[in-house]
């Protein structure tokens, strides 16, 4: 009882600065007295035909008083001088007016295109809305996913179609997210869209807090990416940050704290049900080793506490201004000994000189962060469900019990012994400079820095349990640095061009030439027979394996690649009468990566919009208010593979004595090629973009078909001419299709409430069309080899013309009275797993999802906002590797799960891969689920304040049995619930967010 006072008091010292500053605001609230108020009457009318507009909303801001315009369009409501009234209506902008020393108050609105007016980022330049031809998703501040986020992908999860968004560790801090845009694009090279931050190609999402971004602009089809060529195959990302503003000077503060709770536990023997099978004579008495144990409790961090706060301030005047933020974060997962404290900076400066002719934008962002890896090994829950459960952790003197059953270890030994950390530094600056030389025409320059550094360190004591006096190491410790450095430079320079003839014809150009230089460089060095502890891993040179040849021997190494990017870029778009647009990109690129006969490549696209809506025919039907069709095609490259794949590289070979010295060797580590070349991916999309009833419901509907050609992969070379047995070379091709919808829709707005949904739904197919050709032949590939006891081999199968994803094996067929499989043979008859063979295999299921869809509520109601997002996916299988080993009685001395006595309890076999362990993977959840209050604070010295509490993950409607059905569905493994995992968790956050 005293321990759990400690830590529930632990807490609350934690959370006291929070609970502090909210009570100042509250107090602050409360001693304000209203100001005396006035009736102010008026009339609000269309600024299109002066028309007068009714059940238009008015509210006085920052207060619960509102009303709205009657028939004649006239109001009527209390507000004192130092107020300001509001109005709003759909279809129309906002509109404030000041009450001052006013009782008569008539506005005139204009309408508001809503997302046709909207400014788009499409790469090198912007585009309304409205003349968009490509496929391109805009998802602004006020839509990102709330509560706190690792990433600032986490943002935008299940609000884009087509993208998808998976943290396949959950809420594991020092994990990444896998990102993927239209299904896969490539065997070996990149399969995550580019990155673009404030127009740096590749920059470092570590640099990005929620709090700082303005939108998100995806580019999903080639009409749209053409413009960054060979790096725009898997699609681009482009992310905008908040910039300085002309005004007075403010300040934002926002803040979270945040809890993690397990979601579903894994449904293992306790100590027991172990025991009882003991008494059933299932395992040996010897196996009970006198303790209950529950170690997947002791591998949870149940006070787990992460915090964010962040503090901006910007201002200055229309010829200068700034935005400057800084941040910290200390996030901690569900595991113990597994956090990332960071912190750091961004600043946006702009200035305009020159007769507003000159202008000047300077960003620079750091993140400087710490991070403990040792906790968050997915290793560790997998010994949690299999160690014995009657195994203590400790001995008697104190020392680690290490269960000696296959494949068993002592997870807390492990966390008391070891270090493994990493230091890491990110820093990025650019500045751009433009000049408009004459009216329309403008030309710039753009450069940028971007650096990424790390240092990790490990160390196994000399009381580790691999360090024992029994093995290799000789009860001595052993310690391991290494050192990554990556770092981008890139330089951009562009002409724009924009001008508008005879008031009908719109003409806008860009042209541009590109370069990046990108390098990176590693290091690293181990040593052991550390004989004390004391140095840890700050001595490396007192480890005696340097001259003790009776240990491991010590190791080193080191490398550095860099790569070149060149090209030269256009853009032309062309709009008449506001209802007819083209577009049309070229991009010419080259980059060292590629072979002699192919260093250069070009990438041309082009995309037409008609807005129907526009034409007389379709301009009596009221109810429609746009109604646009796009076409594009685009090809589009991809570089990104390893360096030096079309060059001899070198590599060592063994030593070689001379007059009893001996020489290392070297020689060629790859056969050359010159011509390797780029994948292509050449990409149709056929859009329409839709608002109906006064934009009430708005949306797009999106159909497109690529084809990636020229597939890159290591091939078997023929010994000779070759030199060596494989070459990196262009055969394959993919395929890939689907639909995409985005839905918007207001069907409640009045006074005080509103109600907004959103949903993004979208399938996706895709097929190998092709993996060999005349000369290099490859019948199949085969992906994720299931681990070991059995030689099971692997769990997927890619063949040329099947699906990516389809799990390949055994058809179950039954058990025989003594519980051995019986499986299907190609023939249709059943048999012993003894009895199988390759020709036996077939394709038992697929694990890539086919359809996604993504839907949210957002309700306000006065000062309180409520928002409901549900996520799910659907039609695809998962492979239960926990249930293939764990769920069958054969694991056992080891622990097992429930269902290897339950609904397995008829197997008595080893384990085998089949149909069997395939589940439907199909889920929804309740993904988000946020309330907020905004605080009506009547002082100058605070502009707003707003209080939210928000749940993530907080329910899942599936069929699936296991722990959680969103696994990995990027790449070729998808839909496979590892053996290894970290637990998957439900977080609930409180933040604030104050503006001064």
């Amino acid at each position: 009882m005293k321990n759990l006072l400690q830590k529930e008091k632990l807490v609350f010292l934690k959370l006291k600065p929070f609970f502090t500053l909210l009570s100042f605001f509250l107090i602050l609230n409360l001693n304000n007295a209203y100001s005396q108020q006035n009736s102010i009457t008026g009339i609000v009318r269309n600024g299109a035909d002066q028309e007068t507009l009714p059940g238009v909303s008015v509210n006085v801001k920052n207060s619960n008083r509102a009303t709205s315009t009657n028939d004649e369009g006239r109001f009527t409501i209390e507000a004192s001088p130092e107020e300001v009234l509001v109005f709003s209506y759909i279809g129309f902008l906002l509109k404030e007016e000041k009450v001052g020393n006013r009782t008569l108050i008539n506005v005139v609105m204009q309408e508001d295109k809503k997302a046709l007016d909207e400014v788009v980022v499409i790469g090198y330049g912007t585009q309304k809305r409205s003349e968009v031809t490509s496929a391109v998703a805009t998802v602004k501040a006020e839509d990102f996913n709330q509560g706190g986020s690792r990433s600032a992908m986490d943002l935008i999860q299940g609000k884009v179609a087509g993208l998808n968004i998976t943290r396949t560790e959950g809420s594991n801090p020092n994990s990444g997210t896998a990102i993927q845009l239209r299904g896969i694009t490539s065997l070996t090279g990149t399969r995550e869209p580019l990155i673009v931050i404030d127009g740096i190609p590749g920059g470092s999402l570590d640099l990005l807090q929620q709090e700082d971004i303005e939108s998100f602009d995806v580019l999903k089809d080639g009409s749209a990416a053409a413009i960054y060529g060979t790096r725009g195959n898997a699609g681009v990302i482009l992310i905008t940050t908040k910039k300085g503003k002309s005004g007075d000077p403010i300040y934002e503060y926002s803040t979270y704290f945040q809890r993690e709770f397990i979601d579903k536990k894994p449904a293992y023997l306790n100590a027991d049900q172990f025991r009882n099978l003991i008494k059933d004579g299932v395992i040996n008495s010897s196996q009970d080793l006198g303790s209950s144990t529950d170690l997947y409790d002791l591998l949870v961090d149940k006070n787990n506490l992460s915090q964010y706060h962040t503090l901006a301030a910007s201002g200055g005047t229309a010829k200068a201004n700034y935005r400057a933020s800084v941040f910290y974060n200390d996030a901690n997962g569900i595991a113990v000994q597994n956090g990332r404290k960071q912190f750091g900076g961004r600043l946006n400066f702009n200035q305009t000189g020159l007769q507003d002719r000159l202008k000047l934008q300077i960003n620079v962002a750091t993140n400087f962060n710490k991070a403990n890896l040792l906790g968050g090994d997915r290793g560790y829950f997998e010994q949690a469900i299999q160690r014995n459960p009657t195994a203590p952790i400790y001995n008697e003197d104190g020392t680690f019990v290490e269960t000696q059953a296959y494949n068993n270890y002592n997870p807390l030994s492990r966390l008391a012994n070891r270090i493994n950390e990493r230091n890491q530094q990110t820093f990025s600056g650019d500045a751009k400079l433009s000049v408009e030389i004459i009216e329309g025409l403008t030309a710039s320059a753009f450069g940028s820095y971007v650096r990424n550094n790390f240092n990790d360190r490990q160390f196994r004591s000399k009381n580790d349990w691999d360090q024992r006096p029994t093995s290799d190491y000789q009860g001595m410790g052993y310690a391991y640095k290494s050192n990554f450095l990556d770092w981008t430079q890139t330089f951009e320079s562009t002409v724009d061009y924009s001008k508008t003839f005879a008031e009908v014809h719109a003409l806008s150009a860009v042209l541009g030439y590109s370069y990046q230089y990108s390098s990176e460089e590693t290091f690293n060095v181990n040593n052991n027979g550390f004989t004390t502890d004391g140095f840890l891993d700050w001595n490396l040179g007192a480890g005696s394996a340097i001259n003790n040849d009776q240990l491991p021997r010590p190791g080193m190494g080191s490398n550095k690649f860099d790569n070149r990017l060149a090209a030269f870029f256009g853009r032309v778009n062309y709009a008449y009468a506001g209802k007819y647009f083209a577009q049309v990109i070229l991009r010419r690129e080259g980059s060292s990566r590629f072979g002699a006969n192919h260093k250069w490549g070009n990438f041309p696209a082009m995309s037409l919009g008609w807005t129907l809506s526009e034409e007389e025919f379709l301009q009596e039907i009221p109810a429609i208010n746009n109604l646009k069709l796009r076409v594009g095609y685009g090809v589009t490259g991809n570089q990104g593979i390893p360096n030096y794949q079309s060059l001899v590289t070198l590599g060592t070979g063994g030593v070689y004595p001379i007059d009893g010295v001996y020489y290392q060797t070297y020689g060629a580590a790859r056969n050359p090629n010159p011509d390797l070349k780029w994948e292509r991916k050449a990409e149709w999309n056929f859009g329409l973009d839709f608002g109906v009833l006064e934009n009430r419901i708005t949306g797009s509907l999106d159909v497109y078909k690529r084809k990636t050609t020229d597939l890159l992969y290591q091939y078997n070379a023929q010994q000779p001419p070759f030199v060596r047995n494989s070459l990196y070379t262009n055969v394959g091709s993919i395929s890939n299709k689907g639909v995409e919808l985005l839905l918007s829709a207001t069907p409640i707005q009045n006074d005080n409430f509103s109600w907004n949904v959103n949903l993004t739904a979208s399938s996706q197919f895709n097929k190998l069309t092709k993996l060999s050709n005349d000369v290099f032949k490859a019948n199949y590939l085969e992906f994720y080899g299931l681990p070991s006891p059995g030689n099971l081999g692997n769990a997927f199968r890619l063949e040329e013309g099947g699906e990516v994803g389809n799990f390949y094996g055994k058809r179950f067929a039954g058990f025989t009275d003594e519980g051995k499989w019986l499986f299907y043979k190609a023939d249709g008859s059943q048999a012993l797993a003894s009895e199988m063979n390759n020709d036996d295999l077939a394709i038992i299921g697929n694990g890539v999802p086919k359809y996604h869809a993504g839907l949210s509520n957002t309700i306000n109601y006065k000062n309180f906002d409520l928002t409901i997002f549900f996520r799910g996916k659907f039609d695809f299988d998962i492979l239960n590797t926990k249930e293939l080993y764990f769920g069958n009685k054969k694991w056992l001395p080891n622990n097992v799960l429930e269902s290897a006595i339950g609904k397995n309890s008829e197997l008595n076999d080893d384990p085998q891969y089949s149909d069997y362990y395939l589940e439907r993977g199909s889920f929804v959840k309740l993904d988000n689920l946020t309330l907020g209050y905004r605080f009506n604070l009547k002082t100058p010295y605070i502009r707003n304040m707003r209080l939210y509490i928000s749940g993530r993950n907080l329910a899942t409607i599936t069929g699936y049995s296991g722990i959680d059905p969103e696994l990995q569905d990027t790449g070729f493994e998808t839909g496979v619930d590892r053996r290894d995992f970290y637990p998957r968790t439900k977080s609930w956050t409180i933040g604030l967010n104050v503006g001064f």
